[in-house]
């Protein structure tokens, strides 16, 4: 017998949200899916009237479901923000390429303006380069490093006054996982946070409207709204760290499906003992960017990669950033001990 919505009761049931377990018609679940997304951003006051917000488009399902919604509501509760796409071409072959497809048809689809900013562009590296130098392990430390601050620089081109990004509860809640492993207070503390505006992170705050909306839902958002987005994975990720806290979040969430939102909460509430002693955050005396150490990961990396010394941002070497700010060559010992080190 067919089941009717839990909400309506006049349209058949399409769907059992993974979140809740309430059977919900189409139309109810775009509705409760949106006004979730509507009260995060409205409770965390997460922007004001007349604000120009970037929105992070990589043309996968997040991202692409991220600026439908923030165009709905923006358009249906009247927030007053003026919306563009803003996506970074990593220089990935037969991926990225490919990806930014999607998100040209996306600002077609969604009349948005869009600006494209490159590895290349920033860095003179892509990261096909990258993964030739370094080899598939460590490649998505790169990557990462070089992603965050190519997205703030992207939006200081562009003078925004937000970066919005697709992060959902899966991803935040695999982040708090892997700070735990890790044992990066530091970060643990700061990785739950919905807008980085009051902690100071990054140059141009940025905030997750969808941190509390579960993966399996976003994607049933994007096919029922029969949305285009990009479905590959990256070819360079299998190997990366987070994959690992990923399938452990999947087993737990199996047994108990509120295990995601449970992990969030956990990172929410976390308080560290007073007498710890936690990182400065300062500015990169190289580039200017946002950093605990006098020379900001991304300036280390870089210089590793045109020394032809890619371990050298893997690992802390602090000790050597005043020989790279002042463009100093290694030692011979040093350089033996960096090549030593297991990449």
């Amino acid at each position: 017998m067919p089941v009717q919505c839990s909400n309506c009761v006049q349209r058949r049931a399409v769907l059992k949200r993974p979140k809740t377990g309430h059977s919900l018609c189409k139309d109810c679940f775009f509705w409760a899916f949106e006004e979730e997304i509507h009260q995060t951003i409205v409770s965390a006051g997460l922007f004001n009237r007349g604000e120009t917000v970037a929105i992070g488009a990589s043309g996968g399902k997040d991202s692409t479901v991220l600026a439908h919604v923030m165009k709905v509501l923006n358009e249906r509760y009247d927030y007053g923000l003026n919306l563009l796409l803003l996506s970074v071409d990593e220089g990935i072959t037969g991926y990225r390429d490919d990806s930014l497809e999607t998100v040209k048809r996306n600002q077609q689809q969604y009349e948005l303006p869009l600006k494209i900013v490159s590895y290349e562009e920033l860095y003179g590296w892509t990261m096909d380069a990258i993964v030739k130098q370094v080899g598939l392990k460590n490649n998505c430390t790169f990557c990462g490093v070089f992603r965050r601050q190519a997205l703030d620089r992207g939006a200081m081109m562009l003078k925004v006054d937000k970066i919005c990004t697709g992060h959902n509860a899966d991803d935040v809640a695999e982040t708090v996982l892997m700070n735990v492993l890790r044992g990066d207070i530091a970060r643990l503390r700061r990785c739950t946070s919905i807008s980085t505006a009051s902690d100071g992170e990054g140059a141009i705050p940025r905030c997750k409207p969808l941190k509390y909306a579960y993966e399996k839902e976003i994607v049933l958002y994007a096919y029922f709204k029969k949305l285009d987005y990009f479905s590959t994975e990256c070819i360079y990720s299998p190997n990366a760290y987070r994959g690992h806290a990923r399938a452990f979040l999947k087993d737990l969430e199996s047994i108990r499906p509120s295990s995601i939102i449970d992990v969030i909460h956990s990172g929410e509430t976390l308080s560290v003992k007073d007498g710890v002693k936690m990182p400065v955050q300062g500015t990169c005396s190289r580039c200017g960017y946002i950093s605990s150490q006098a020379l900001c990961k991304s300036c280390v990396l870089l210089e590793g990669l045109n020394r032809g010394l890619p371990k050298l941002g893997i690992g802390k070497h602090h000790r050597l950033h005043g020989k790279i700010l002042a463009r100093e060559p290694l030692t011979e010992q040093e350089e033996k001990k960096l090549k030593a080190v297991d990449f």
